[in-house]
């Protein structure tokens, strides 16, 4: 008799998955060239000077790196983390602020279980990184879209929500945001700070890819702005995501004993072994110079996708020009329903997420997210060229 599947959680059931998992399946066939995942350049991760600090972690110390470790991470890298942000930023941070995670990821989902109550207000930009909303909706929040402009979130609208009923949490992706690469202007901070300082709001500051500029100045961290800012950093971006290394910077105390449980409870430290790794990488070697290299990398990147846009799209598309990270918005005409044109582009060759998998509110359906960091210029040009056969294809059955 075959026994009959469990009784799932409610909690479970209104978990949407991810439909970025989905892309990932596609595109492991490999006549597929894919703008889809926010895959860093493998070609740039560090290999030699991690196989050095693997090896001097294990050398140094092989009992401490192999052994259980403290909840809130690495002391030594705690501190290497903090000294970033305070040469960087100017940010008083202190080492007893960090709290390293398994992946910023991680972060996300314990800020859900430390804050979120069933039915509390949760404010994001719309759209927004849908695998946060995914963590989120763990815990089952009202989420309340905010319109997302060239400049940041619209302040007007976010200004009338606090005044009106101010949400529980604000989360937002100030630096070359995730999917639309845009990054807010000085203005947009000062105002965004101004409208939620007064209220109970947290704002929470989600930064995987603040390093990786290559144009303009370094924004003014909301963590400098507002004084109970929560901040999330990752080493995925800057050293390799195969670590699964993140953190969170929490100045409240009282929040981050909630943090400190919620992560006993789910994993009780991350990896002591990685993260002597990371701290031996960082000490022994000119990591600002690695991340210049991959900014350099990636402009060119970016310049070859923006390039390819203008010759093969045209007047077809418009797009974001973003100042650093790894995504390009892409909009369509009106009449194009990118959901409907994935299945067409993966016929022909390529992959990108679909825009409307990144909104909570009404959905721009004609939007999409393309990657360029991990994809040749030979492979953005022919990828882009497949793209338009697509298009093409979806106008004239239309």
């Amino acid at each position: 008799m075959m026994k009959t599947s469990p009784t799932f959680s409610e909690r479970i059931e209104h978990v949407p998955t991810s439909f970025l998992r989905e892309v990932f399946k596609v595109i492991a066939d490999e006549r597929i060239i894919s703008f889809g995942g926010g895959l860093p350049n493998p070609h740039l991760f560090p290999t030699d000077a991690l196989l050095r600090a693997a090896q001097t972690a294990l050398q140094e110390n092989p009992q401490a790196a192999l052994q259980y470790g403290t909840t809130e991470g690495l002391p030594e890298l705690r501190s290497a983390i903090a000294q970033s942000y305070r040469r960087k930023d100017g940010a008083k941070i202190d080492p007893e602020h960090i709290l390293i995670t398994s992946g910023s990821q991680q972060g996300l989902d314990l800020l859900g279980k430390a804050l979120i109550n069933e039915g509390d207000t949760l404010a994001v930009e719309n759209p927004t990184y849908l695998a946060a909303l995914q963590a989120f909706s763990m815990y089952r929040p009202s989420v309340l879209p905010l319109p997302l402009t060239e400049h940041g979130v619209a302040v007007d609208v976010l200004t009338k929500v606090i005044t009106r009923q101010p949400p529980k949490l604000l989360y937002t992706i100030p630096n070359f945001h995730n999917p639309t690469g845009i990054t807010y202007d000085e203005d947009t901070r000062s105002r965004v700070a101004n409208s939620i300082d007064p209220s109970q709001t947290l704002l929470i500051e989600d930064d995987p890819y603040g390093e990786i500029r290559f144009e303009g100045e370094r924004g003014t961290s909301f963590f400098n702005l507002v004084p109970n800012a929560v901040l999330l950093g990752s080493f995925s971006k800057i050293v390799a995501p195969g670590m699964r290394l993140g953190w969170i910077v929490v100045r409240d105390e009282a929040l981050r004993a909630r943090l400190y449980t919620a992560k006993q409870a789910s994993d009780l430290h991350s990896s002591t072994l990685i993260q002597h790794i990371v701290h031996c990488y960082y000490r022994d070697n000119d990591t600002d110079a690695h991340v210049h290299t991959i900014a350099s990398a990636y402009k060119e990147q970016r310049d070859a996708m923006i390039e390819a846009l203008k010759k093969h799209l045209g007047d077809r598309a418009t797009y974001t020009v973003p100042k650093g990270g790894m995504f390009i918005w892409v909009t369509l005409s009106p009449e194009i329903d990118t959901m409907r044109l994935f299945p067409k582009a993966i016929d022909e060759g390529v992959a990108f997420v679909p825009g409307e998998t990144f909104f909570t509110g009404p959905a721009q359906k004609n939007t999409m997210r393309i990657n360029y960091t991990n994809a040749t210029r030979e492979e953005i040009s022919e990828g882009v060229r497949r793209l338009l056969r697509a298009i093409e294809q979806y106008e004239a059955e239309a």
